[in-house]
């Protein structure tokens, strides 16, 4: 009876292991379709949509807040949350037409406050994170794959990601982010157009025009 019980938790644990690789190899099959589907484009214009609920702090943003963004490789211009943000892959510039305020800063957003910004969509899950199949579910006729991404610094203020790839187009379609504080924060693409004819300047900042307004300028 002894043996016959170690042979079985055995079992159970060679069949639990066997399938948590399965997860994980699917899992990584799907975000490198994602992966080489999306990254073939020469550019993307994207909408979406972006919630914030946090039930402990007593949260929400509702209506949704909208935002768009272009990308094209490494550079893009990206308007969300009033600001405009404009990186031409070397510089990022922050432009707040409320405040009539413009930063400029090398390099690119920082990630240090656990936020996944909506420029890092495509991006953010090729390092740092392991992964597994999770559900998959019907939003408005459309079939959603998701994957459950965990960080692996256990100090990261994110603690889980949900990743909804669209199961027909390959595309990322939702993305929601669980922090530490318990603040969940979702985005989701409502509108997706690629290799669209844009101009070279939509990534670039024409500094003297912005003087002339009145802009102060850090």
């Amino acid at each position: 009876m002894k043996k016959l019980s170690i042979f079985l938790v055995s079992l159970f644990i060679s069949i639990t292991v066997t399938a948590q690789n399965t997860s994980s190899t699917d899992a990584k099959k799907l975000l490198d379709e994602v992966s080489t589907k999306m990254g073939a484009y020469k550019n993307m214009n994207i909408d979406f949509s972006s919630t914030l609920i946090n039930k402990e702090a007593g949260i929400t943003n509702d209506p949704p807040i909208r935002g768009s963004i272009t990308l094209a490789g490494e550079k893009y211009n990206l308007n969300y949350l009033g600001n405009n943000f404009v990186f031409d892959g070397k510089q990022l510039v922050v432009i707040n037409k409320e405040d009539k305020e413009i930063s400029i800063t090398k390099g690119d957003l920082e990630e240090e406050d656990g936020f996944i910004y909506p420029s890092k969509l495509l991006t953010f899950y090729k390092e740092g994170y392991t992964y597994k199949m999770g559900e998959l579910s019907n939003s408005n006729g459309r079939k959603v794959q998701f994957i459950d991404l965990t960080p692996i610094d256990s100090n990261s203020d994110i603690i889980k990601v949900k990743l909804g790839v669209d199961a027909k187009t390959k595309h990322i379609y939702k993305l929601t982010q669980i922090g530490s504080n318990g603040a969940e924060t979702t985005f989701t693409i409502t509108k997706f157009k690629s290799n669209q004819p844009i101009s070279e300047k939509l990534f670039s900042f024409d500094q003297a025009k912005y003087e002339s307004l009145g802009y102060l300028i850090d």
